[in-house]
């Protein structure tokens, strides 16, 4: 994947949800709701503050996350889905 995230940005890619099915009906893929957790697979350096000193990310390459349902920008790399968010989209990690 050839995409480096700047400033305080991360590269996320979601995870599939299970299947649900309830009652023996099967919910199409356009009915479900947007994947919430993925895995981080690129982080940027890290913002500076206002001393201009760069502040690193917490979340690091191949964490588990929990993200906002509308947060970041969706995007096709090498034919994959992936997620642009800001690292204060990200608001859990998943251990």
């Amino acid at each position: 994947m050839n995409v480096k995230p700047l400033a305080d940005r991360v590269v996320v890619k979601p995870l599939e949800q299970e299947e649900e099915k309830r009652g023996g009906i099967i919910i199409p893929d356009t009915a479900k709701e947007k994947p919430e957790k993925g895995e981080i697979v690129a982080v940027g350096p890290g913002k500076l503050n206002d001393a201009g000193v760069r502040v690193a990310l917490e979340v690091k390459k191949g964490d588990k996350v929990l993200f906002g349902k509308y947060a970041g920008t969706e995007i096709k790399v090498d034919g994959q889905e992936v997620m642009i968010l800001r690292e204060e989209d990200v608001l859990a990690i998943i251990e």
